[in-house]
């Protein structure tokens, strides 16, 4: 397996001692070797970096409690702060979320970079974000995340790939004071170059039926809140 990352990886890069980055580019490898690298690396507890539709991610497998530990360790993040969570298709939002509004909406929002927000199912690891009943659910429009969750079977925990309180990652260079700390770090290239590259997915509570409460603006604000308002939800900060 040493040998097939060797000649696969664009970059070995040693950090420190002994500790070495594997930097893999995603457009020099065949896709269905990236997806079972990255499963691989997943099922086995590891934490990886992602690119996503919006910015630079790290993930770990949702139901692996130690990997979701430590990818709060790795940002340095607080444990009451949730995590997100990631999966393929629209059908799988309705395992963990209990979902409140129509399916045209979901398929409205997404894949995209928009991140719902419904009450948790029992299926959903319990360790995962112990002091809240809600969940986030991502779906980005982008193959490779997709298809990584496809491949493990199940959800996976993604946040973005930066400490704690410093600004998003648009590429892998951004966040190299974590690659000692990540199993794979999957290069997708620059993903934008502005301001509004780095405001992540927009963040909307669904819970409630019949409303919605934004909790983060976003890159996607505008036609989340276009398609919310087509499908007659109230805004609950002002009922």
């Amino acid at each position: 397996m040493i040998q097939l990352l060797s000649s696969l990886c664009r970059q070995n890069i040693h950090i420190a001692g002994n500790t070495m980055a594997r930097v893999v580019d995603i457009f020099s490898i065949e896709f269905g070797q990236l997806v079972a690298m990255a499963t691989e690396s997943l099922k086995s507890g590891k934490v990886i970096s992602v690119p996503t539709d919006t910015i630079y991610g790290i993930a770990a497998l949702v139901q692996n409690s130690e990997a979701v530990d430590r990818m709060y360790n790795i940002k340095n993040r607080n444990f009451s702060k949730p995590l997100a969570i990631s999966v393929a298709e629209i059908n799988d939002i309705y395992r963990w979320g209990k979902v409140t509004v129509s399916s045209e909406l979901l398929s409205e929002l997404l894949p995209g970079p928009v991140t719902v927000v419904f009450n948790r199912t029992e299926d959903l690891n319990p360790e995962l974000n112990p002091g809240t009943s809600l969940v986030g659910i991502r779906i980005p429009d982008h193959k490779f995340v997709r298809e990584i969750s496809r491949s493990c079977q199940g959800p996976i925990a993604l946040t973005s790939a930066n400490v704690s309180s410093t600004q998003s990652t648009l590429n892998v260079q951004e966040f190299k004071n974590l690659w000692p700390q990540l199993d794979i770090v999957f290069d997708g290239g620059e993903l934008g170059d502005t301001f509004h590259s780095r405001a992540g997915s927009t963040v909307v509570d669904l819970s409630v039926q019949g409303t919605y409460k934004i909790i983060r603006e976003g890159s996607a604000i505008k036609s989340t809140l276009a398609a919310l308002h087509s499908h007659h939800l109230q805004d609950r900060d002002k009922r």
